[in-house]
């Protein structure tokens, strides 16, 4: 039970969450007249290392097919 929640797959999904989460607010954000430009530049940087984080955890769990 204890592998299963610190199993790749498990962080993969809290990844994809996270990245979702941060995608709606970048975009809720974004459409109010009086928004931080300085805060919506660091959402959206750390969706951005998120998104990397999620491409290296999927190789890492599903390897690439050699071509």
């Amino acid at each position: 039970m204890d592998d299963n929640l610190h199993s790749p797959q498990r962080r993969l999904i809290e990844l994809r969450i996270e990245h979702a989460a941060l995608d709606n607010l970048i975009d809720r954000s974004a459409d109010t007249p009086t928004h931080d430009e300085l805060s919506l530049r660091r959402l959206k940087k750390r969706r951005l290392r998120l998104r990397d984080q999620i491409w290296h955890l999927s190789a890492e769990v599903d390897p690439p097919e050699p071509a």
